[in-house]
């Protein structure tokens, strides 16, 4: 058995529940903070078989996306006494681990 831990912007928490549900796959959603930008970020926390992990990873690559966003230079670099200018960077997506499980069990 395997764990699969998928981040993903907040944006995207539904279609992607909706797809894992779709799917007939079961997920705990837990509440996360990035620590770039700070944003909200759903991390879904997936028991499946060994086997369903590509399943599992297609889901979220369909379900999760990419997109630009501007944010303050200083988010990006050091502060300094320059005005700030915003700057391009790209969000969403997902961040996805898969380990192993040695013991799951639901009682």
């Amino acid at each position: 058995m395997k764990l699969v831990y998928a981040i993903v912007n907040n944006d995207d928490t539904y279609a992607v529940n909706k797809g894992l549900q779709k799917a007939g796959i079961r997920a705990t959603k837990l509440s996360s903070t990035g620590g770039f930008l700070m944003a909200g970020n759903t991390t879904f926390m997936i028991c499946c078989e060994d086997a369903q992990v590509d399943m599992v990873i297609e889901v979220l690559k369909e379900h999760s996306r990419k997109r630009k966003q501007f944010v303050p230079s200083s988010v990006v670099t050091e502060p300094i006494n320059e005005k700030s200018v915003p700057v391009e960077v790209a969000i969403g997506g997902a961040t996805i681990f898969v380990t192993d499980i040695e013991r799951f069990e639901q009682v």
